[in-house]
């Protein structure tokens, strides 16, 4: 996309410098200059690593090092623990006149939250507010452009093969079509019920609908009705040259290509096993397919067979989003967690590590920042998205938004989008470190 990169409008941070307020225990910006830790912050300009990393979301693969992967296992077994939730450091007790050790608490830096006064326009407070006056916070990003038009959540975008336009799919009922150039608007198409997901793969998009799935080859300007799913059609995704939408009676529909002249789709499976509506789809290694679903667990299924072979019901709510990173899978539910899964010896799937976070989580996707370190994103209820760098869980920033943001995903370039359920669609993208010329 050629639109024009907008900057947040905050203050640049002093790399490596202590705010001598902060160490008062008195500090009342909100963002602060200065570091608010006796060590340089994980935002602050880190050593770039070798690793290589791409993310799966639904249709996309995320790769780690092997290294990052064993330390992840190795935190199954407690020999690397993840970060405690409070910061400690060892010092010296030199106040008792010897050289023991002891453990210090870092003081907390003021809050991350957003000014819900300011998000009105109306806080009396300014620069001396607690809460921060902007849309995010973090390092290395920016908003790219907002799109305004939709009337209610967004629930998916799609960048066909073969296009310059950016489409995007609303509970509104509408399918929205983006000039990539521009940002404006290029077409507005009535779909006659709410769209709950949409994706495209090659020149194809997909949209589902209640009892139904839309599909438009943009080539070639053929539409097509898929039939099938039972109810609203909450996920879809492609995989071994499947496509597959779960729908709220908790049935998987898969349509494979056809050579019959009258569609170039046939429906050739029907995966059951679900007892509740199926939320989440993303494939796997190894042609496997795993779904979530209200019903709390989440099933693996075997795309050459459509054969379903374990269930994991590790969560205690609703399965809401699935991610494949690597050999892991992470999933994310309205239980307030995020588990990392991986593969035993006796190929059995097990939580490697349970992160906790503030409010369920709605939505998980992920990529790899310019410094080629992976991110995962995660929307929860609180109307914010969490920037976490993978494996350690740091937090590297934060998304806001005045609705509960239903939609994560990304596209080649380093850009992301964000939808929320006031029908905004935003457009982040990865900020390039400037390159330094070789000196002769």
């Amino acid at each position: 996309m050629d639109m024009k990169v907008k900057r947040f409008n905050r203050t640049e941070r002093v790399i490596g410098t202590t705010c001598i307020y902060w160490l008062q225990g008195r500090c009342n910006r909100n963002p602060c200059r200065y570091l608010h830790s006796e060590t340089p912050s994980i935002l602050s300009t880190a050593s770039c690593r070798d690793d290589t990393a791409s993310y799966h979301n639904a249709r996309k693969r995320f790769h780690i090092s092997s290294e990052s992967a064993k330390t992840l296992v190795r935190r199954k077994t407690g020999n690397d623990m993840f970060p405690p939730k409070h910061t400690t450091k060892k010092v010296l007790n030199r106040n008792m006149g010897d050289d023991r050790e002891r453990t210090q608490v870092l003081p907390q830096k003021p809050s991350t939250g957003i000014c819900k006064y300011w998000m009105n326009d109306n806080c009396v407070h300014g620069d001396q507010c607690r809460n921060l006056h902007s849309w995010s916070y973090g390092d290395g990003f920016a908003t790219l452009a907002k799109l305004q038009g939709h009337k209610k959540l967004v629930t998916g975008i799609a960048l066909p093969v073969g296009s310059d336009k950016l489409y995007s799919g609303s509970t509104d009922g509408t399918l929205r079509s983006w000039d990539c150039h521009t940002g404006q608007c290029a077409n507005v198409m009535n779909l006659g019920a709410e769209a709950t997901s949409l994706i495209s793969e090659g020149p194809w998009i997909f949209a589902g609908l209640p009892n139904t799935v839309k599909a438009w080859n943009i080539q070639t300007a053929l539409q097509l009705t898929l039939d099938g799913p039972k109810g609203r059609v909450l996920a879809m995704t492609v995989g071994n040259d499947t496509l597959l939408a779960g729908a709220e009676d908790g049935v998987i529909s898969a349509w494979r290509g056809s050579s019959k002249s009258n569609s170039p789709f046939e429906l050739v499976a029907s995966l059951r096993g679900h007892t509740k509506s199926v939320t989440c789809l993303t494939i796997g290694a190894y042609k496997m397919l795993y779904s979530g679903s209200k019903d709390q667990s989440i099933k693996v299924w075997d795309l050459d067979t459509f054969e379903c072979k374990m269930t994991l019901n590790a969560h205690t709510n609703e399965v809401t989003s699935l991610l494949c990173w690597d050999n892991f899978l992470l999933s994310g539910s309205l239980d307030c967690t995020i588990k990392v899964w991986y593969k035993t010896e006796a190929e059995n799937l097990e939580v490697a590590y349970s992160h906790k976070v503030e409010n369920g989580v709605v939505a998980l996707s992920g990529m790899t920042d310019p410094k080629n370190k992976p991110i995962l994103f995660c929307s929860t209820r609180d109307n914010s998205v969490r920037l976490y760098e993978l494996p350690s869980f740091a937090e590297r920033g934060r998304l806001f938004a005045k609705q509960e943001v239903g939609l994560v995903d990304i596209a080649p370039g380093g850009l992301f989008f964000t939808g929320d359920r006031t029908g905004l669609l935003t457009v982040w993208k990865w900020l390039e470190e400037p390159k330094v010329a070789a000196s002769s």
